[in-house]
């Protein structure tokens, strides 16, 4: 068949960028597809955030990352990841959903929002910053919960529930406190995240030990209504007033988008896909995982810096194949 791909990627991410390079690296004929902008996920975090991660640990394609300060921004990030696209010249298409895909015998037909594609292998590089963790509860739906910060100045004044006490809560619940709102911090566990980073981690617990921050440990949010919440206590239900409620709680893949796919999760609490240990082939021949989608509920164990490393290994392989393919042929 006439214009086949080696491989279609889906995810415009670092990691899909980096799947693009390993492939342009080995002559493999590939394409990446995007369904928002590019690195999209990035662009979707806070405002104000820095990178866990040096600079130097989330270099790609030989392009280095210049930062001014030790640990990289959300806005030098961004530019960063348009010149590595622009440097190796990557062939990316923006704003385009994949939304099923066939298999064939040797290829698969790849069907978009904008056209349709045919490819011999397919990679799966997606994320999961687009699919909140509910809080499955009363009230979650009004418009003044929030399952993605973003920037501090909405919240002057208001009365600020932060739910959760990983590094976005942590966050979030620092700069809207900066900018005057009340602040309580509501979280089921004993204490703060261990994974909080640790420049930030004492500014939060001196603000909780003023007093300026609230905190609400073995706690957990039950309702929600337009001007108030319930929160279930060691101590019993309070109600408490309320203006904004940011759940910070976490995000998931798009589970229903991989098993439409044909992809196996696993049926236990951390619903892992489907991949060899080895190659990061799915349950589905010719199908890949790379990036943080390969951890599941797991969100915590891969990274950018740990998954850059996925995309040699895959785009390896897959030319390991044609080469076989070529020579058989």
């Amino acid at each position: 068949m006439k214009d086949v791909l080696d491989v279609l990627i889906v995810g415009g991410g670092p990691i899909g960028l980096a799947c693009g390079i390993e492939a342009t690296k080995r002559e493999v004929d590939y394409l990446i597809v995007e369904k928002g902008c590019l690195v999209n996920s990035i662009y979707n975090y806070p405002a104000n955030m820095t990178f866990f991660s040096t600079s130097v640990k989330i270099e790609m394609g030989d392009v280095p990352f210049i930062s001014h300060n030790p640990r990289p921004t959300r806005r030098e990030a961004l530019e960063y990841y348009r010149r590595v696209k622009q440097h190796w010249g990557l062939r990316v298409n923006l704003y385009e959903k994949v939304e099923r895909l066939e298999r064939q015998q040797n290829f698969f037909t790849i069907y978009t929002s904008q056209a349709q594609y045919h490819a011999r292998a397919v990679v799966v590089a997606t994320g999961f910053y687009d699919h909140p963790n509910l809080l499955h509860i009363p009230g979650e739906e009004l418009p003044k919960v929030r399952h993605y910060y973003d920037d501090p100045h909405p919240y002057i004044d208001a009365k600020v529930i932060v739910v959760g006490a990983a590094n976005s809560a942590v966050d979030a619940a620092l700069e809207v406190w900066a900018k005057g709102a009340e602040v309580t911090l509501v979280h089921r566990g004993e204490e703060i995240s261990h994974r909080v980073k640790y420049w930030i981690r004492p500014n939060f617990e001196n603000r909780v030990k003023e007093g300026s921050i609230k905190t609400l440990f073995r706690s957990q949010l039950v309702a929600i209504r337009p001007k108030e919440v319930d929160i279930r206590t060691p101590e019993g239900l309070i109600t408490l007033e309320n203006d904004f409620v940011l759940a910070m709680t976490g995000y998931h893949p798009d589970y229903s988008w991989l098993e439409n796919m044909g992809i196996q999760c696993s049926e236990d609490h951390l619903r892992l896909p489907s991949r060899d240990e080895f190659t990061f082939e799915t349950n589905v021949p010719n199908m890949f995982l790379a990036g943080t989608v390969c951890g599941g509920m797991n969100t915590n164990k891969w990274f950018i810096e740990n998954s850059i490393e996925h995309a040699g290994i895959i785009m390896e392989e897959i030319a390991r194949r044609l080469r076989r393919e070529t020579i058989s042929g």
